[in-house]
């Protein structure tokens, strides 16, 4: 079976929560490893024996679910023939959402859903990583520039953008400021979904501007 194909199936049976997966890839001729570590690229496989390992992330970005797609169908195109394989369970996310919490914003409204999820966090929340998910790729632009505030960072090959939120200080905009810019997609009918990736409480920023996360092997 092609590696694209294992992957597809794999991709399946993982759980909707899932945030990170590693993955063990074995060539058939284990004279292909070297190569097919070559192939890697901006995944950076780790090399052990005639194996290599890999983390995909489901947020996307040069190790996320696209690029791992891609790089199986590089080693297909190369005739590297591999056995594709999940190492351990996967890395379930955190991330509350409204519909976790039991609680739907009335109106279906951005900013509305924004005010339902900052409901469900802890009382000493401090820093956020956020995903902002919309219905069409013809929206993109639009609500790029309307949430520009947000320093939106589109997600590879997926429908939505990641976003920070700092409470009092520290990277990414105030709780007040995104609301501002949900509200600028509900004036235009743009509709969409926040989650709540990772959090962080009672953060002290001593000798840094923030916390920073990182996954999957990028910083965000």
């Amino acid at each position: 079976m092609k590696l694209v194909d294992q992957w597809s199936a794999l991709e399946r049976r993982l759980p909707a929560g899932w945030e990170s997966v590693t993955l063990r890839l074995r060539p058939e001729q284990a004279s292909d490893t070297g190569g097919a570590a070559r192939l890697g690229g901006s995944m950076s496989p780790g090399l052990g024996g005639d194996e290599l390992a890999l983390t995909v992330s489901r947020i996307g970005g040069s190790t996320g679910a696209n690029s791992a797609r891609r790089l199986f169908g590089v080693l297909d195109d190369a005739r590297v023939w591999c056995e594709l394989r999940q190492e351990g369970d996967p890395v379930e996310s955190a991330a509350i959402t409204a519909d976790e919490a039991g609680r739907v914003a009335p109106s279906g409204s951005v900013g509305d859903g924004w005010d339902v999820v900052l409901a469900t966090l802890p009382g000493d929340w401090a820093d956020l990583l956020c995903r902002l998910e919309i219905d069409s790729s013809d929206e993109l632009p639009r609500t790029a520039l309307l949430c520009a505030p947000l320093n939106p960072t589109k997600v590879e090959g997926e429908l939505a953008f990641t976003f920070r939120c700092g409470r009092q200080a520290g990277y990414g905009v105030s709780p007040a400021m995104a609301r501002r810019c949900f509200e600028r997609l509900d004036a235009e009918g743009l509709p969409g979904r926040v989650a709540v990736l990772r959090l962080l409480s009672e953060t002290d920023n001593v000798g840094s501007q923030g916390a920073t996360w990182v996954v999957g092997g990028k910083t965000l």
